[in-house]
């Protein structure tokens, strides 16, 4: 028996229930690797972005370090965009532009996790569905007669253990994905929630100083 065959026998052995297993791990699989791309470093908070920016910052060029923020496509540089677009308000209007910012900076990073946790949890259940189907089918052949053949129960067994197994195959890594993704996620709201506080700092001293000046932006730095 081939692999191919081999993996055909054991969805037929499985039952209906094990399509839509199947189609739960195909859709956890692209979840995953969709935010296994979207949380990235380089899309959060790029390697040496913020640096630069706070250097130009540092030098009074607002307008360079507005520049620059535009031309990186990051969670981060989209925090820096909308304080410098919002820095001649006052402190506390700027506060809430930049959480706001950061909200929905937030909310994109944790977008779709709940998906895998929700397959998880219904790839459980459908194992568990699988295995009570093979439970009725074993029982229906017992009602039917006295004088039972092992044979005859093979059927419902085999749903009942293959269904769950897939379900299980398929609820542990996806429950892990899901575990995973949220911590990775919640350590990039940290240091974006940090770094939003940085930024509200350096835009305020920026409009402290004189123009051109750094006064009260170095002192910031570190």
């Amino acid at each position: 028996m081939d692999l191919d065959t081999g993996v055909i026998e054991l969805i037929r052995k499985a039952g209906i229930f094990a399509y839509p297993i199947i189609l739960c791990s195909v859709v956890g699989i692209a979840i995953f690797f969709q935010k296994m791309w979207t949380i990235r470093t380089k899309k959060v908070i790029p390697e040496n972005f913020l640096d630069h920016f706070y250097s130009l910052m540092s030098q009074g060029k607002t307008g360079d370090a507005q520049v620059y923020a535009r031309s990186n496509d990051s969670a981060v540089s989209r925090i820096v965009v909308a304080a410098l677009e919002n820095a001649e308000r006052p402190k506390e209007e700027l506060r809430e532009e930049i959480e706001e910012a950061g909200r929905r900076e937030a909310n994109d990073l944790v977008r779709y996790n709940e998906g895998l946790g929700a397959i998880s949890n219904v790839s459980t259940l459908l194992g568990l569905l699988g295995t009570i189907s093979g439970m009725i089918k074993i029982f229906m052949v017992i009602a039917d007669k006295p004088i039972v053949n092992p044979p005859e129960l093979a059927g419902g067994i085999s749903e009942a253990l293959y269904t769950t197994a897939f379900g299980l195959v398929v609820a542990i890594p996806a429950f892990i994905a899901y575990k995973y993704l949220n911590g990775r996620a919640d350590d990039y709201i940290f240091m974006l929630e940090e770094e939003g506080r940085k930024i509200l700092d350096y835009v305020m001293a920026s409009k402290d100083g004189a123009p051109g000046s750094t006064e009260g932006v170095k002192d910031i730095r570190g």
